[in-house]
């Protein structure tokens, strides 16, 4: 019995070893960001930190948005969770704009939306950054598609 459960164990090592090795540490300093004018939030700023949300795998990028900034109904094929970094963020669930349906989320507030969940979304007075992450492969499908940047 011992001889067996030795070379199941042995087995399932060498089976997940390799996953592990092609694992790395990421570090990354605020300096270290490579900004980038996103087709689908024109006027806002994204930086990936990790990952391809386009691809299989953990994804997390952030987004910068100038002040009174807004964000059609749309929802995503993979979920996404949200952390506001600095500013104040509104979110509000559904396929219709209403600031009066949305919540305020000061810095530090965390939202975590399920896939093909609508929502929208708009941003306080002043720049605000916000960091998203999830498990790709993920999109944006707006509600409207007059509302889709890349389509004007």
């Amino acid at each position: 019995m011992r001889r067996i459960l030795l070379t199941v164990l042995l087995v399932l090592l060498v089976g997940v070893m390799p996953g592990l090795a092609q694992q790395s540490h990421v570090l990354m300093t605020p300096d270290a960001l490579k900004w980038v004018d996103p087709p689908t939030f024109p006027g806002a700023k994204l930086a990936i930190v990790q990952g391809d949300p386009g691809k299989e795998g953990l994804f997390v990028y952030r987004v910068k948005f100038p002040a009174n900034y807004k964000i059609a109904p749309h929802f995503h094929k993979a979920g996404e969770n949200v952390t506001v970094l600095s500013g104040v963020f509104y979110i509000g669930m559904g396929e219709v704009f209403d600031q009066k349906a949305g919540k305020e989320m000061p810095v530090g507030s965390f939202v975590a939306v399920p896939a093909t969940h609508r929502h929208f979304a708009w941003v306080g007075p002043d720049e605000t950054l916000v960091q998203v992450h999830g498990v790709g492969p993920t999109d944006i499908t707006f509600v409207n598609a007059a509302d889709d940047p890349r389509k004007k």
